[in-house]
């Protein structure tokens, strides 16, 4: 609280220096017209000055929406950890204190194997920022088949959220899509989709994955039937910390780190990803597009 009490009184000193400034150079200006030569010299100097305090005031702005995200970062991190970790201990708790029969101790323990998905999802994906950030040049790179990888990560994400048949509808074309890069990091950027599109939409997920060759670039479209996303928030969703909000107006739960992920790992292969959607409560739309052989 006291570092961004500090920097909303800078901010605001910037801007009333910013405006005092102009002041005096507008007024100094009128009084010394006939001064030519220290008039542009005049001109020269206070406009330096009001660059350097306009500059100082943007870098204090941007200081401060970066301490917020990074609260809010910190604040979803310490839930996303505190809650699973608090609700394997009350079933481990229960299990000590209470004798239960075999059907609800089963119970139990897919609870809290759920748990320690969501768990290990977390830091995952804290490793995973991590990595992205630290390494800009692409170690082991091979020719992968995109379709490979995306079944891959069909199957991988049925068979944690033991979703029915028909949820995920998966189009490939009958010829590979391969592309170069990592492996692993492709992965990762497209089970990050789907895993975006599975908790933004809470009500009978159905989500629909589509692959195609277009000249020499590789397109996945990924789209679901959830909140959707406002137009303000199209361009935003991939920024670091950033989260979607519910229609309450409160950020839905994570980290804010799993688009941008996607997004680094993407711009690493020369590609791009970008969002489209048709308002709120109608769905969303997610296209990643590589350089393919």
């Amino acid at each position: 609280m006291r570092r961004r009490k500090t920097a909303i009184f800078f901010l605001i000193l910037g801007i009333c220096l910013s405006a005092l400034a102009v002041a005096l150079n507008i007024g100094w200006i009128l009084l010394n017209l006939r001064e030519v030569a220290l008039l542009v010299f005049g001109v020269i100097f206070f406009a330096l000055i009001i660059t350097g305090l306009i500059l100082n005031t943007i870098f204090l702005v941007r200081e401060i929406r970066r301490n917020e995200q990074h609260d809010a970062f910190l604040n979803a991190v310490t839930h996303e950890l505190k809650t699973p970790i608090a609700s394997i201990k009350l079933y481990l708790e229960t299990l000590k204190r209470h004798d239960v029969d075999e059907k609800k101790r089963n119970e139990f323990i897919d609870v809290m194997l759920a748990d320690n998905a969501r768990l290990l999802g977390t830091v995952e994906q804290v490793l995973q920022a991590s990595q992205v950030r630290e390494k800009q040049r692409l170690e082991s790179q091979m020719d992968i088949d995109l379709n490979a990888v995306v079944e891959e990560s069909v199957y991988v994400t049925n068979s944690r959220y033991k979703l029915d048949d028909g949820t995920i509808r998966l189009t490939v074309p009958s010829e590979p899509l391969v592309v170069n890069g990592v492996r692993e990091e492709l992965q990762t950027a497209i089970a990050n989709l789907i895993d975006n599109a599975m908790k933004y939409s809470p009500d009978g997920p159905k989500i629909s994955i589509k692959l195609r060759k277009s000249g020499k670039t590789a397109e996945i479209y990924i789209k679901d039937n959830g909140i959707g996303i406002a137009n303000a928030e199209q361009k935003r969703i991939f920024k670091r910390f950033y989260r979607v909000s519910n229609a309450a107006g409160q950020p839905i739960k994570g980290t804010g780190l799993g688009l941008w992920i996607v997004q680094s790992i993407v711009s690493k292969h020369g590609g791009e990803v970008s969002a489209e959607s048709k308002g709120v409560g109608r769905g969303s739309t997610f296209i990643m597009r590589l350089p393919c052989k």
